[in-house]
């Protein structure tokens, strides 16, 4: 029977998003993995790709219509042997207008079609046309196999990884959606405050899908999770003169490595140094992670990404700069995937490069901790010797959840982060 496809999740914290263009019309034929549309989601404009096979029998949501909710039909693709003829009454563009009542899961492409097979123990399974071709071929249950798809629907690459004989793993936990309505907090509401200003002078400002998002995220953030702020100087001297000498020695092949870069791979190690610090909350639990994916708050116009550097502390100081180089890059473009921003169990947000002493970040969930960075500074120390002298120095701000990392752990994690910052040749070690 037709199937429809539905508007896709394609970042975690999307609820809606733009169809800004069509890929496909009616009447064209599409495989797995061909492009079918363009949508902007809250981060950025990104292209969506089929999961089944077919003819495109009708499109229901116009290009160019905003505020399509997740999980709404947004065109219906035909079968073999199918025609537009067969498409119901369910699938028309009123009845699109309307998300899926009983959507739970972020969308890829289709809804489940009713006629699915049934496994072993009397539930349905759901699959592609395709995936179940492949599936007989190989002598697949497909009872055994775990679906990729739109609410577990397995698709073609599932079959192609699964081996005969093998038992279905356990779903991953979906992620968890940002909170509804940028505005979570008490206050006074919009018309109030339009009133208060009644008579001057001002420009409304339409908030954007990004800026709705941060708003949301971290309005909860600040309100739900239990922060506390530890702080160090660090000096940078022995830094600086050592990246001096490292950028000379690496002009030749193109690389200049910045403060940043030796501070992500302080983190990585520090995070190495202190295991029970890398953790995340997971409602009811902790996750405790063996690599150290930092993220790294990246501004942009209109709000900030957070892209993974994944597996930092294996990483060269050049191989991390690099990486770092094109994230940020490509963040400020908009050309980020969500996988690429999403995860990571620390985070840095540096504000020394405009002029900022210091600053406390807002934890971003479920992260465990942020390290708030700011400007060195020429000032004034007492040596270890007793005398007075100059060093440049860097304020540091570690923002802790307690669920996570209690105090002492939190002032191992960051005496590690000073540590390897002051002395930067036990980095390469």
């Amino acid at each position: 029977m037709p199937t429809e496809i539905l508007m896709p999740a394609l970042s975690p914290t999307m609820e809606e998003g733009t169809l800004a263009k069509w890929l496909v019309k009616e009447g064209d034929t599409v495989s797995s993995g061909d492009l079918l549309a363009e949508i902007e989601t809250d981060k950025a404009t990104m292209e969506f790709e089929a999961v089944d096979e077919g003819v495109i029998g009708k499109i229901l949501i116009a290009e160019g219509t905003e505020g399509v909710k997740v999980n709404t039909p947004i065109a219906v693709i035909l079968e073999d042997g199918e025609s537009a003829a067969d498409i119901g009454a369910a699938s028309t563009p009123a009845a699109a207008a309307a998300p899926a009542a009983k959507a739970e899961a972020p969308a890829g492409a289709a809804a489940p079609a009713p006629a699915a097979p049934k496994g072993g123990d009397g539930k349905r399974v759901f699959a592609t046309p395709l995936a179940r071709r492949i599936a007989a071929d190989k002598g697949l249950d497909l009872a055994n196999v775990k679906g990729s798809g739109p609410h577990g629907r397995i698709v073609k690459a599932d079959v192609e990884a699964a081996q005969p004989g093998q038992t279905a793993a356990s779903a991953a936990p979906a992620p968890a959606t940002a909170a509804k309505g940028a505005a979570m907090a008490s206050g006074p509401s919009t018309d109030q405050v339009l009133k208060m200003y009644e008579g001057r002078a001002f420009e409304e400002v339409k908030l954007n899908g990004m800026r709705k998002t941060v708003a949301a995220r971290l309005t909860e953030a600040k309100q739900s999770v239990p922060h506390f702020y530890l702080r160090r100087d660090i000096q940078l001297d022995a830094l600086l003169k050592f990246r001096s000498q490292l950028n000379k020695q690496l002009e030749s092949k193109g690389v200049k490595l910045s403060v940043n870069d030796f501070i992500i791979k302080a983190c990585a190690l520090a995070l190495q140094s202190v295991p029970d610090a890398n953790a995340v909350w997971a409602g009811d639990r902790t996750l405790k992670f063996s690599a150290s994916d930092v993220a790294v708050a990246v501004a942009v116009d209109g709000g900030l990404f957070t892209p993974v550097l994944q597996d930092a502390e294996k990483k060269s100081l050049s191989a991390l700069s690099a990486q770092m180089k094109d994230l940020a890059g490509r963040a400020r473009d908009g050309k980020l995937a969500p996988h690429e921003y999403v995860g990571g169990s620390f985070a840095i947000s540096n504000l020394g490069m405009f002029g900022i002493d210091n600053f406390d970040a807002i934890i971003n969930p479920p992260h465990g901790a942020i390290l708030a960075v700011g400007a060195g500074i020429k000032k004034p120390v007492v040596g270890t010797d007793g005398e007075l002298a100059v060093a440049t120095v860097m304020s540091t701000t570690l923002s802790v959840d307690h669920r996570v990392i209690d105090g002492a752990l939190g002032a191992n994690l960051l005496n590690a982060i000073k540590e390897n910052l002051e002395n930067p040749m036990m980095m390469l070690a």
